[in-house]
């Protein structure tokens, strides 16, 4: 990444123009291609910028520089340097990504050792039980005995009803299993979930991912 801190006016030219007056700016060049001129305000938001992939040629004019970023369709960011504050290049490699807490894997991991949360009786038979068209997040038995295929999201939305359907039509041609009902388990279900679920006979459950944690409300109840 190269970061340029720079006095600088900035002028797009493309299906509209627009026009940055001279001003201290942050101008930032990432691996990607990508470049983007910032002011000290409006958070993570540019001023303007330029996706990838795209060009940039420096000039030299006067006792300045320009840049001139083009794209694929011949849009232009002309960047005019008046002068050059600070100019620095950083090797930042692959980024791991953003690791969230409450992820599905965790959420899974989570309800599997409290099957309970479920039910008074429940148990698992397994956790990522193979199908032919994916694994079911959990695999148990309720109460009374019976198989119970149990697909889990953060944020449950129709999609994912979708899938358990496909599991459960799947599930249910094993005589070893049938009959196999299902839960859908989320933090949150859109409420077009929830109807889709129930026309399918599929129950719905949200989870409380502190509780599941072990991690008690420090808010004051009324029983």
């Amino acid at each position: 990444m190269r970061l340029v801190i720079a006095r600088c006016s900035v002028d797009y030219a493309g299906r509209l123009t627009a026009h940055l007056p001279l001003a201290p700016r942050l101008i930032l060049v990432k691996a990607d291609g990508s470049v983007s001129v910032h002011a000290d305000d409006r958070a993570y938001k540019p001023l303007n910028w330029m996706s990838p992939p795209c060009s940039v040629k420096e000039s030299e004019e006067g006792d300045g520089s320009v840049w001139t970023v083009e794209n694929k369709s011949g849009e232009k960011l002309i960047i005019t340097m008046d002068e050059i504050l600070h100019d620095s290049s950083h090797e930042l490699g692959t980024d791991p990504g953003l690791i969230k807490d409450g992820v599905e894997a965790h959420l899974q991991e989570l309800l599997a050792d409290r099957m309970e949360t479920l039910g008074e009786g429940w148990t698992l038979i397994r956790r990522e039980y193979p199908t032919a068209i994916g694994p079911v997040d959990i695999l148990g038995r309720d109460d009374t005995g019976a198989t119970v295929a149990i697909e889990i999201k953060r944020r449950g939305e129709i999609d994912g009803v979708e899938q358990l359907t496909r599991y459960l039509d799947l599930l249910n041609r094993d005589p070893h299993l049938a009959p196999v009902k299902g839960v859908f388990a989320a933090q949150e279900i859109k409420p077009q979930a929830r109807v889709l679920a129930s026309d399918r006979g599929i129950g719905c459950v949200t989870l409380d991912y502190d509780s599941l944690r072990g991690i008690e409300d420090d808010k004051l109840r009324l029983f």
